[in-house]
């Protein structure tokens, strides 16, 4: 299921791979986000930390891939099918695999891999948050979330200073999330899904409660789309190649809170 992960690149030589989290799903850890200063980085620290970014999306990909012992015939399917759709060159293909190859190896270095992570980007919030998301995201493509996949994934999690509190709220809002957006599909291709259940969708995918107030959902959803903000994630480094998948998550926040506002 996780092969389906290469498509995430677009290419290491040209930029980089490619998010979203918010609220009280971070915690402690978004106090201590808003209390610190991004530096500025150069241009070689900006490659740096896009490169470096990229690798470890991929490496642990393929570490997630092989978490139930075998990367399948299906994985492999539905790897090409999204490299395909990203239009990954024939060279960008080579890179992605071998990266994800790494990350399925008998030896791979997880704690050498998060180091090196942590002290390049650990500076970056986003890129932090957006690496998780990115994750869980494709570990949940195809719908199943096996406890083998869950904890290779809390493990990361655990590194990047996520507690299992905030993991498991991110895990149930990118499922709302997921969920939201097929609901939506379906409307709009004739189907008829259930108000009641696409409005409770809608209000987990924004981290609140149906209870929450006027002010605390718009809070949420700034919260929200300010991990997807262009400016923000280019200038944490983040590769132009990423902002269409933030911009497509972003979508699917603004339709949940458009559809939240409307029922108020």
């Amino acid at each position: 299921m996780i092969g389906k992960v290469l498509g995430f690149i677009v290419g290491i030589l040209v930029g980089g791979p490619f998010g979203a989290i918010v609220g009280a799903l971070l915690g402690h850890f978004l106090i201590d986000r808003r209390r610190r200063q991004i530096p500025k980085m150069s241009n070689e620290q900006l490659h740096a930390v896009q490169t470096n970014f990229f690798t470890t999306v991929f490496l642990l990909l393929g570490n997630l891939a092989k978490a139930d012992g075998r990367v399948s015939e299906t994985e492999i399917q539905l790897t090409e099918s999204l490299m395909t759709k990203m239009g990954l060159t024939p060279e960008h293909r080579r890179e992605a695999i071998r990266l994800f190859k790494l990350g399925t190896a008998d030896d791979f270095n997880f704690d050498a891999v998060m180091g090196e992570f942590k002290q390049l980007c650990g500076t970056s919030p986003n890129l932090i948050n957006m690496l998780l998301v990115n994750l869980v995201n494709l570990a949940m493509a195809d719908g199943v979330l096996d406890e083998q996949e869950a904890q290779v994934l809390r493990q990361v999690a655990e590194r990047l200073g996520f507690s299992r509190f905030a993991f498991e709220q991110l895990l149930r809002m990118l499922n709302a999330q997921n969920t939201f957006r097929q609901e939506q599909g379906s409307y709009q291709q004739g189907g008829q899904p259930s108000r009641a259940d696409e409005l409770a969708l809608a209000y987990e995918a924004l981290g609140v409660e149906k209870s929450a107030t006027d002010a605390d959902v718009k809070k949420a959803y700034r919260k929200l789309m300010s991990e997807y903000h262009p400016d923000k994630l280019i200038g944490q480094g983040m590769p132009e190649d990423m902002i269409k998948a933030a911009t497509e998550r972003s979508q699917e926040i603004q339709a949940a809170y458009d559809l939240i506002k409307k029922s108020r």
